[in-house]
């Protein structure tokens, strides 16, 4: 694919923490150990599921890929922020703002839709108890998987093309730390309403048909809960939805704020502070929501470092 054959843009510049320039050490100091636990804490939980049986569920099964789908989120920004935050030149490529755009949109639209499977699992275990493992066999879930990294991988493609056979003619400063649609597009020279209302509508699709499809699995999950007769019975098949429901909360509430507000009340501050939070503060408290706080994962845990020789107390 070419990008933008017509554009004097070789490069962006991220303006992204420029208002805090004396304090971008102290955010390097700050956010380094934040990326740093959230690669150990993913990497545990993926570990864990892989090597304990007990764990080879579908909830878990989606728990490792949405792990190993965080991870590679974060990786596609942060270690690049974190090294401009040092560096005294914030540029990118061309080529390369079009490839990091591509991988972060592949793997965040890819989320939603694994959310959205997530939250239909949730469905079929409360609901339909005595056909999960018919309804949810391995296959079911590898298809989930792959038909929403299908939908993410072809609505990254449409969006990144659509952005970057813009014109880039006069200015290649982004007020952003990485390359995000709405920064991107404020310094093109000319886009059209057309592929504006494009954007938008891919963007509709993404974060309100998976919110959709979650709301009615969880309208029928409390009909089913509130139909148990002990209290404990309820509090127990609650609370196998409580993380989910907190992830999907943050996520869509961040990515709604961003990608589905009118262009006149885009704020480069408020965009940094909120982008700040889904790609450095969700992915470091969604493996402790989903995982670390959950008994028969710390079970699994104990088991998989005894058989390591490296009990845990």
């Amino acid at each position: 694919m070419e990008w933008g054959n017509e554009s004097l843009v070789r490069e962006f510049t991220f303006l992204g923490f420029s208002s805090l320039a004396g304090l971008q050490r102290l955010l390097f100091i700050a956010f380094l150990p934040l990326y740093l636990f959230t690669l150990g804490t993913n990497a545990i939980i993926i570990s864990t599921i892989v090597l304990d049986r007990a764990l080879h569920t579908p909830m878990y099964f989606f728990l490792a890929v949405l792990s190993c789908s965080e991870t590679c989120y974060t990786f596609v920004i942060v270690p690049k922020m974190l090294v401009d935050l040092l560096a005294q030149k914030k540029t990118i490529s061309f080529l390369g703002c079009a490839i990091q755009m591509f991988t972060f949109l592949f793997l965040g639209c890819s989320h939603s839709f694994l959310l959205a499977a997530m939250g239909y699992d949730r469905y079929v275990a409360i609901c339909n108890p005595l056909r999960y493992t018919e309804l949810m066999g391995h296959r079911v879930c590898v298809g989930l998987v792959a038909a929403a990294c299908a939908c993410g991988f072809t609505i990254a493609q449409i969006i990144t093309s659509m952005v970057f056979h813009l014109p880039f003619r006069s200015s290649n400063q982004l007020h952003h730390y990485f390359c995000d649609i709405a920064p991107v597009l404020k310094v093109a020279s000319h886009h059209s309403r057309l592929s504006q209302l494009v954007i938008f509508m891919i963007g509709v699709f993404v974060l309100v048909i998976p919110l959709l499809l979650i709301l009615v699995s969880y309208i029928h999950i409390i009909s089913a809960i509130l139909k148990i007769p002990s209290s404990t019975g309820r509090y127990k098949a609650f609370s196998t939805c409580a993380s989910h429901l907190i992830v999907v909360t943050v996520h869509y509430g961040c990515a709604s704020f961003i990608y589905l507000r009118p262009k006149s009340s885009y704020s480069s501050s408020q965009d940094t502070l909120i982008s700040v939070s889904y790609t450095i503060l969700t992915p470091l408290f969604n493996p402790m929501i989903y995982s670390l706080r959950n008994k028969e994962f710390k079970s699994a845990l104990r088991r998989v470092m005894g058989q390591t020789s490296y009990p845990i107390n």
